[in-house]
């Protein structure tokens, strides 16, 4: 082999196995717990403590740090119905196969229930 074709097969390779590591998230991402509860609603967590210091660098510059989860975790706080579910969750109750079954049958004889027009949108 040329040496040129295994210094550039070396380079290809080192370049493949540096950058299959950059897209990692860090091994420490907090869990969903950091989303608060303060009596009557869910609390967002404050990003600043989501804050991870960047190992990579641009060109010799480190690159500024990341908030991972941040953004996910103030949508779902945003999200919570009921606040006190995230303290104290609610257990699951038994299906209604009744209703289910009924849903069923309508599909499958044509006779589907309309959306409500006035608190639905169409996905056009």
């Amino acid at each position: 082999m040329k040496p040129t074709r295994l210094l550039s097969l070396l380079l290809v390779c080192a370049f493949a196995v540096s950058a299959s590591g950059c897209f990692k998230p860090p091994r420490n991402m907090p869990e969903a717990s950091v989303i608060g509860f303060d009596g009557t609603a869910a609390v967002p967590p404050d990003c600043a403590s989501l804050s991870r210091p960047s190992l990579l660098t641009d060109a010799g510059i480190r690159r500024p740090s990341m908030q991972w989860g941040c953004a996910t975790y103030t949508n779902l706080a945003a999200q919570v119905a009921r606040g006190e579910d995230l303290v104290a969750p609610r257990t699951l109750g038994p299906a209604d196969a009744a209703v289910a079954a009924s849903a069923v049958r309508r599909y499958e004889t044509g006779r589907v229930i309309e959306l409500d027009k006035s608190t639905s949108r169409t996905s056009k």
